[in-house]
């Protein structure tokens, strides 16, 4: 059994297998996720897990380059805008508007579905190096 880190095995591989600008996505439990991309399915009831709680510990094993969110969570979920603003305070967050936000899900490596029942929970997260 792994001492630190992601547990979730499936998770583990699709971040130790990322390069460079490779993307994953972060989606609550709404998000519409293309049939080409692997699904990984961590939604148990609704609200767990948090988006939060995930993108913490995501984010705990993996370097982040870049963040991108739908311009709707500004009016629509402050909570987790604060929250997003707060986890990658040294890094620039981009916005699209959400049905961009949903083409760009296409290229992802993975989808991590959460149990969140909030609007635009949803975050693309850009893999950067660690030299």
């Amino acid at each position: 059994m792994k001492r630190h880190g992601i547990l979730n095995s499936h998770i583990s591989k699709v971040l130790a297998d990322l390069g460079h600008t490779d993307s994953i996505v972060i989606a609550d439990a709404g998000l519409p996720i293309p049939s080409h991309v692997p699904r990984i399915d961590l939604a148990l009831i609704l609200g767990v897990p948090s988006f939060e709680d995930v993108v913490k510990a995501v984010t705990d094993d993996m370097i982040v380059e870049e963040i991108i969110l739908a311009s709707e969570i500004k009016e629509n979920n402050k909570k987790t805008l604060q929250s997003m603003n707060q986890t990658f305070s040294d890094k620039e967050i981009e916005f699209v508007p959400h049905e961009q936000f949903k083409e760009l899900t296409k290229n992802a490596k993975a989808v991590i579905r959460t149990g969140e029942v909030t609007p635009y929970a949803n975050c693309i997260l850009k893999a950067g190096v660690i030299f």
